[in-house]
């Protein structure tokens, strides 16, 4: 089995060096200072039970490496069209593309069936650049879990959580889903294979879509914008939106808005990846977190004031910081 991670920065990274360990068939797609370190002195991962560096298989060109029987991607969403072209020595006729991306999948609407069957959202894939270059039917979903850092070049820090969880859009458990279960298992992950991937999809878009945007404009950590009052029922309004869109789709949450807002104060002074994002002068990942909720909002007819707002002051700080627009 070929598995290519293409975007191998912190989970990426993370995901690469746990699959080397156990001798997987596993290359890495990366650019930059971190490539270069990765190329001359291997991938370092730093867990809690000890450091290991790994010799990886590592290249800015994905024609190096080739045809693969999966292709995990692990960019920020916004990253991903541009590059869909560039992909495509990655891809032969089996090849899975496996979207590790947070935010709404592109592929949201493939085979869920009823009106909405097919429907294309331009928030996550303006011009259907991944729908066209990658073809619905070779997607498999991922919702990733884990918290890592790139502390340097070539080196991840593992902070917590283990787990991938896998879905096939029409929920079944195929061949290729399974296999890729049994690869990450094997490199001590938790990826089980979910019957209904869209509902997990939208318990951990709960979070981010609320917590990025309010933290990134507030400067806030988790554990403040979840217990101020003001701050909380922004987000808590803005989650009661997102559950009225997610249940006209058929989603069922299985936790309320309450006890997920408390979860996020639970994880303490934790800087969002967004404000991480805005602090280091990196494009920042508003319309797959955010956007994409109200272009569903839009799709389904659901009212998002909220959401609306709050999405208008994040668009307006990330354009004033060069970085969104």
């Amino acid at each position: 089995m070929k598995i290519c991670i293409f975007g191998a920065g912190a989970i990426g990274g993370y995901m690469g060096a746990k699959l080397a360990e156990v001798g997987a068939d596993v290359s890495l797609v990366a650019r930059g200072p971190h490539l270069a370190a990765m190329q001359a002195n291997g991938l370092t991962l730093i867990e809690e039970s000890g450091t290991k560096t790994h010799k990886v298989t590592v290249s800015d060109n994905p024609e190096d490496i080739g045809p693969q029987d999966y292709v995990i991607v692990t960019l920020k969403a916004h990253s991903v069209p541009p590059v869909v072209g560039k992909m495509a020595p990655l891809i032969g006729p089996e090849t899975t593309i496996v979207s590790g991306v947070n935010g709404v999948p592109w592929w949201y609407f493939h085979k869920i069936g009823g009106d909405l069957e097919g429907t294309r959202l331009e928030s996550v894939d303006p011009g259907n650049a991944q729908w066209e270059g990658f073809g619905p039917d070779n997607v498999l979903g991922c919702v990733v879990y884990p918290a890592a850092e790139v502390s340097e070049p070539g080196v991840i820090r593992h902070i917590e959580g283990t787990r991938f969880s896998l879905g096939e859009p029409d929920g079944s458990k195929s061949e290729r889903a399974m296999a890729l279960s049994k690869a990450l298992a094997a490199a001590g992950l938790k990826a089980p294979v979910r019957p209904k991937i869209r509902d997990e999809i939208w318990v951990k878009l709960w979070g981010n879509l609320s917590f990025n945007p309010i933290s990134a404009l507030t400067h806030a950590t988790l554990d403040v914008l979840c217990t101020e009052p003001g701050t909380r029922e922004v987000a808590r309004n803005m989650m009661l939106e997102a559950q009225a869109i997610a249940e006209a789709l058929g989603v069922k949450f299985p936790i309320d808005v309450d006890r997920r807002i408390q979860g996020g104060a639970d994880v303490g002074a934790h800087r969002t990846s967004m404000l991480q994002d805005l602090d280091a002068g990196r494009p920042m990942e508003i319309d797959a977190l955010v956007g994409s909720v109200q272009e569903l909002g839009r799709v389904t007819g659901t009212p998002t004031p909220t959401i609306d707002t709050v999405l208008a002051l994040i668009q307006l700080r990330g354009k004033v910081a060069g970085l969104y627009g």
